[in-house]
């Protein structure tokens, strides 16, 4: 696991001065080694730039930028190609192709050389790479299928940049940090900024399973899809039993978890003692004969705390198992680290336990597997089942009645009655509500079921709100035509909430303490194979995961599982109200708010004042608007 950064400068005004920069600003992503490369084109200048977290083949053969022998391609690269063994052998016997390392980078690169960029078809990891292609005049940027892996682009006057991290373009003076209010809004609604979309005006993430162009000749960019999730859920569904469906996907959770577990250095396994740890944990402890590393969070209070749970299953399968009681003197000491190690507006909370479990992991091991993913594969959010009881119920009223009753809720004084009853985030509950009536597609319910503030939320918080970005959640497939309602907003979510929010959160969490983090529930061919699977596999009459319990079983008795789903979360509501509490006063205040020009002040201070006072206020919405508060002190100055 790596950082790469660099530049592709029309203007040749970068030199190597700026790309070391870019570069070592993502030490944490690669304290082992590093390089940098200046090639002086006829057309532009470009800097390649790694700091490298060196996992498979440790020697110095690893050290990128990595150069093909005849010297015209050239390659950094983040991530692990886990079948980089088999494609090697393909080389060997197929090219007679030579190999001076036993890295994966090298497979890469020569993979390239010989097949085009058609070679990452048999590519199965996690990778975001650059390739410069100096007999093609191309340079050419490609992210893995599901985004476990993070790179972005900044294209403004004659310079394209890219890197790991937005903070690489921060150390360039070439980039212009102007806030995107499309941006804001994403992230008011969700907590996050969906692809390929960002917090800043002409910089981008590279959309999951699509490769970038850059053209040196003309300055042109395309942008092409070479994988998507949405494909294999319209495909025909199976036309397999449920016990036939188990025995396929417990063969790939094996041939996955198995790929996942190659490195040169020690890996462990991130434990919560839910379905999907459980079921990694249990698969790989059954086929080696060392204990695994597990490791667990915990809290002291019991709504949140999952750590005896894990403790007890981790004793069962025979784990060497660690565990930590994350405190409020925990949370104090990492929220001023949040800004800068998520260099872009993040809402979610559960950052705080997953940095420290990152902490307590890279002690013993420099690989850690996530079980990230089982939710968005087999229907484990409650969100899902939401949105499908708002639906059954909506779906039977008829247009006429609808408007009556989106008419009725508007007059209803549901901000008095929510304090009078102390009913716990119930205005915006029914605004949420109204958007439903107007409604008439599952992903929209699912949609609105997720967002943190409705559409009414955000125009009272913002001072122009000048609208939204068009997002998956827009349904371009048609995906509600074509598939059944679970697996419709299944494939919704592994495009937006599963890559800009679970895999922004591990990558930056694990990469912030050089820590390699591994998701083996995301490997394509798995996804591959559920998706084609009907709906009612992953959840029926309120049971949720059931493919994946049933395998769960099989390695770990039903008693150590069976309970309600708590998620990895933080108690913020009670720490805020208390040892947290002023953070919300110095960051959320009326001065700094009126300065910046974004944010309808007042309406904030009420909101924060409400919730200090015991209002039964949502206080994620004041989380949210913290992290963008601290965000904007540490990246935009104020």
């Amino acid at each position: 696991m790596c950082g790469l950064s660099g530049f592709c400068d029309f203007s040749r005004q970068s030199d190597d001065i700026i790309l070391k920069k870019m570069t070592d600003v993502l030490a944490h992503r690669g304290p082992d080694d590093k390089g940098y490369d200046l090639f002086d084109l006829s057309s532009c200048m470009i800097g390649l730039g790694h700091r490298r977290l060196s996992i498979l083949d440790l020697s110095e053969l690893g050290r990128q930028p990595m150069h093909s022998q005849d010297n015209h391609c050239h390659i950094i690269f983040n991530g692990e190609i886990y079948n980089y063994i088999d494609i090697q052998q393909k080389l060997i016997k197929q090219f007679h192709q030579p190999f001076r390392s036993q890295s994966d980078t090298e497979v890469i690169l020569n993979a390239y050389c010989h097949w085009g960029i058609d070679a990452i078809q048999q590519f199965r990891g996690m990778f975001a790479f650059v390739i410069l292609d100096e007999n093609r005049q191309k340079l050419i940027l490609c992210r893995d299928r599901t985004g476990v892996k993070p790179l972005y682009y900044y294209w403004k006057n004659g310079c394209f940049m890219f890197s790991s991290e937005l903070k690489s373009f921060h150390e360039h003076p070439a980039f212009s940090k102007n806030i995107n209010p499309y941006g804001v809004n994403a992230y008011l609604k969700w907590g996050y900024i969906p692809a390929p979309h960002t917090i800043f005006d002409h910089t981008y993430k590279l959309t999951p399973g699509h490769y970038l162009e850059v053209d040196l000749n003309n300055q042109s960019i395309r942008e092409i899809k070479y994988w998507d999730p949405v494909d294999s859920y319209v495909l025909p569904t199976l036309d397999i039993s449920f016990d036939e469906a188990i025995q396929e996907l417990e063969q790939r959770f094996i041939s996955a978890f198995k790929y996942r577990m190659i490195a040169d250095v020690p890996v462990g396994v991130f434990l919560s003692g839910g379905y999907d740890s459980t079921t990694v944990a249990a698969i790989l402890q059954h086929h080696l004969s060392a204990p695994i590393k597990t490791f667990t969070i915990g809290f002291h209070e019991d709504t949140f705390n999952e750590a005896p749970q894990a403790k007890a299953i981790a004793h069962f399968l025979e784990c060497d198992h660690t565990e930590y009681i994350c405190t409020p003197n925990d949370a104090l000491e990492i929220i001023p680290l949040l800004p800068e190690i998520f260099d872009e507006p993040f809402g979610d909370s559960s950052a705080i336990p997953t940095i420290l479990v990152s902490r307590m992991a890279r002690e013993k091991v420099t690989v850690a597997l996530s079980a990230d993913g089982g939710d968005e594969l087999f229907s484990g959010y409650t969100k899902y089942q939401t949105a499908l009881k708002m639906w059954s119920i909506i779906q039977q009223i008829s247009p006429n009645m609808r408007s009556h009753f989106k008419k009725i809720l508007n007059v209803v004084p549901f901000q008095k009655i929510q304090k009078m009853l102390s009913a716990y985030n119930l205005n915006t509950r029914v605004q949420k509500i109204q958007q439903m009536l107007q409604k008439n597609n599952i992903i929209d319910y699912m949609n609105i079921t997720s967002q943190l503030l409705s559409d009414n939320d955000i125009d009272s918080i913002l001072i122009d709100n000048c609208g939204r970005y068009s997002t998956a959640f827009d349904d371009p497939h048609d995906l509600f035509q074509k598939t059944d309602l679970i697996n419709a907003m299944l494939a919704i979510d592994y495009q937006t909430y599963l890559p800009d929010d679970i895999m922004m959160k591990v990558d930056r969490a694990t990469m912030s303490v050089s820590l390699e983090g591994r998701e083996p529930l995301l490997d394509h061919h798995i996804l591959e194979f559920v998706a084609r699977l009907p709906g009612s596999f992953k959840y029926s009459r309120g049971t949720s995961k059931r493919l994946l319990k049933v395998i769960a079983h099989k390695y770990c008795p039903k008693h150590l599982l069976d309970r309600p789903k708590k998620g990895f979360s933080v108690p913020i509501d009670r720490w805020f109200k208390k040892e947290l509490k002023t953070y919300f006063l110095h960051y959320l205040n009326e001065d700094t708010l009126k300065k910046q020009g974004i944010f309808n002040e007042k309406y904030i201070i009420s909101l924060r004042n409400r919730y200090l006072t015991g209002y039964p206020e949502n206080v994620a919405k004041l989380w949210q608007l913290l992290m963008f508060q601290m965000w904007m002190e540490r990246w935009i100055g104020y």
